[in-house]
């Protein structure tokens, strides 16, 4: 099978059977997982015993061979199988005297790469993108450009996009090109980097949700450490959503908007990310119609809309008339962005004093107080039942074992049986600091409009003093530190982390899109223009053709990664249309 390879053990010792074990190099602190008994070899016939089993390929593997007299270890061998590898592991004594035994590794057939259809779905996609700027160069020449403009008659869309996500003025001269024109006309209304970045965080998050061509990069990791895909994407998502929130109160505002208006359309537009999380997009659908008995109560959007309401509600509640226009008088003015709004501050504050509290003082039966790990073989298979630790037991308690989700991501290596949630209750206190951050670098761009080089330079500012944390609360160590990055728990050293590599990100994007203008933010742009309905859409349709067909081998990541790469080119290909006809899905 896909991430296998084929082991066969022969066994030539005459006198005593072979009981071998494996441990996945990604396992921490995990017990040895029994594989298979060899028995003896008939010495009179000279047959050795053998056993065949499946290896995984994925991680590095550590194999144990123990003697089926007095358990004695005979030999231990890490390596790491290749997919659809064949070897053959032979275990015989090299002298009948010393009874010294050797364990030889033997490739009968080689594994193959399983990487190369990444290669080749690079170049094919490097070949578009070289298309695309051959076609750009010619769109510089004068009558080329003026008989496509002739024919496509491009109308103006930006007046209508999404009305209420504002975003500062810009002042820069215009080109007398008419291609730069039109973006210029855009960027008078809004920050298209905001956008870029929003589209390029759901764009990854698709493709990871499609299945990511099987490979497991491309999956959630199971515990601490190793940042996937995954991790990183829906993180972005947060941070940009903290950023528009901070945008888009501030334009309406000035527009004159009451705070009790906009406090009832954040309650409003809440409500409605919750209940299309629940009802819509839920992962429980799979055992059948979605009743109470089996519904999944948290969730992406339903984390996603009540972020929203706690960190629109403190910028709306909290926000102070002149802060961002520099009328107030600042005592320092370097930190204006920040100290107009010291009771965010002191209420985020609070929520990670109550996030620390509850993590390493509520006592979990069953579970060492403080314990994040992720149970099942984990900490040598001491606390099975523990997987999370205060934060499964609260969404277990508060939710039911029903109602969370039952596939954990930690149930592949570390074999956990317990049902756990990476959206639930606790966690969502550093989802809200994350959104908080963001709001962050939207009030950097608010407060230094049109100051390029000041936005910049913050940014990464608050990405390396992010960094420094992290740094200190992981000890620079995957499983060491005094709070290891993890993102089924959403831990601080996480949020510190992902933060650190979204300002740089963000700060990147700023600067080729909104300041520089080397690039347009294509493709990513245009989902990051609809990406509740991109977001929602490819739940829905997940099954359906074009975005999923029968494979003609399952077992094939180039398959797989051909039908996942297709369907999300055809979400981007959607909301590219969707733009063109001036469509905008917004709640």
């Amino acid at each position: 099978r896909m991430d296998q390879a084929l082991l066969l053990v022969r066994n030539e010792l005459p006198a005593q059977g072979l009981r071998l074990a494996a441990l996945s190099g990604s396992c921490h602190q995990c017990l040895y997982q029994f594989l298979a008994f060899v028995p003896p070899s008939n010495g009179s016939l000279r047959k050795p015993g053998v056993a065949v089993v499946m290896v995984d390929t994925q991680h590095p593997l550590t194999l144990l061979l123990n003697g089926s007299v007095g358990d004695r270890e005979l030999c231990k061998i890490q390596y790491h199988f290749g997919e659809f590898g064949n070897y053959s592991l032979v275990v015989k004594t090299l002298s009948a005297s010393t009874k010294t035994v050797s364990c030889d590794l033997v490739i009968n057939e080689g594994p193959i790469n399983s990487y190369l259809p990444i290669l080749f779905a690079f170049l094919v996609y490097m070949g578009i993108l070289a298309i695309l700027i051959v076609g750009r160069l010619f769109m510089k020449i004068d009558p080329v450009r003026n008989w496509v403009y002739k024919k496509l008659n491009p109308r103006e869309t930006d007046h209508l996009i999404n009305s209420e996500l504002g975003s500062p003025n810009t002042t820069d001269s215009v080109s007398s090109d008419p291609t730069l024109r039109l973006r210029s006309t855009a960027s008078l209304q809004r920050l298209r980097s905001l956008d870029t970045f929003r589209g390029l965080s759901l764009v990854i998050m698709v493709f990871v949700n499609y299945g990511g061509g099987k490979y497991w990069f491309f999956k959630h990791e199971s515990w601490n450490g190793k940042l996937h895909f995954p991790s990183v994407v829906f993180s972005r998502f947060v941070f940009i959503m903290g950023t528009s929130i901070s945008l888009s109160l501030s334009s309406m505002l000035r527009r004159g908007s009451s705070k009790q208006k906009l406090l009832g359309k954040i309650l409003w537009r809440s409500f409605l990310l919750i209940l299309l999380g629940i009802i819509v997009v839920n992962p429980n659908y799979c055992l059948g119609p979605l009743s109470w008995d089996n519904l999944r109560i948290p969730g992406v959007l339903q984390r996603l809309g009540f972020t929203y309401l706690v960190v629109a509600a403190l910028e709306l509640l909290f926000t102070r008339a002149g802060a961002e226009s520099g009328t107030l008088e600042m005592p320092c003015p370097a930190l204006q962005d920040i100290l107009p709004y010291w009771p965010q501050w002191i209420f985020i504050l609070m929520l990670e004093v109550i996030w620390l509290c509850l993590t390493f003082l509520l006592p979990v039966p069953g579970c060492p107080r403080g314990y994040l790990g992720p149970g099942g073989i984990g900490d040598f298979g001491n606390y099975p039942n523990c997987t999370g630790g205060a934060a499964g037991y609260i969404d277990r308690l508060l939710l039911g074992e029903k109602h969370i989700y039952q596939h954990p991501s930690s149930s592949v290596i570390y074999q956990t049986t317990m049902p756990y949630d990476p959206e639930g209750i606790l966690g969502t206190i550093n989802t809200i600091l994350m959104a908080f951050l963001g709001l962050q670098a939207g009030k950097i761009i608010l407060f230094y409009k049109d100051q390029h080089k000041q936005i910049m330079s913050r940014f990464v500012i608050w990405s390396i003093v992010m960094g420094i944390i992290s740094a200190i609360l992981t000890k620079c160590s995957k499983e060491e530190g005094f709070i290891p990055i993890n993102k089924n728990l959403w831990s601080i050293s996480y949020v510190t982390t992902m933060s650190c590599f979204a300002f740089i990100l963000l700060l990147l994007i700023y600067y080729l899109v909104d300041v520089k203008r080397l690039w347009s933010g294509t493709p990513f742009f245009y989902p990051g223009m609809n990406s509740i309905l991109v977001y929602i859409g490819h739940e829905v349709f997940e099954n359906y053709f074009p975005f999923k067909w029968k494979m003609q081998d399952s077992q094939s990541h180039a398959e797989h990664l051909t039908q996942n790469l297709t369907a999300t080119t055809l979400w981007v290909i959607i909301s590219y249309l969707l733009y063109r006809r001036r469509i905008f899905w917004k709640i």
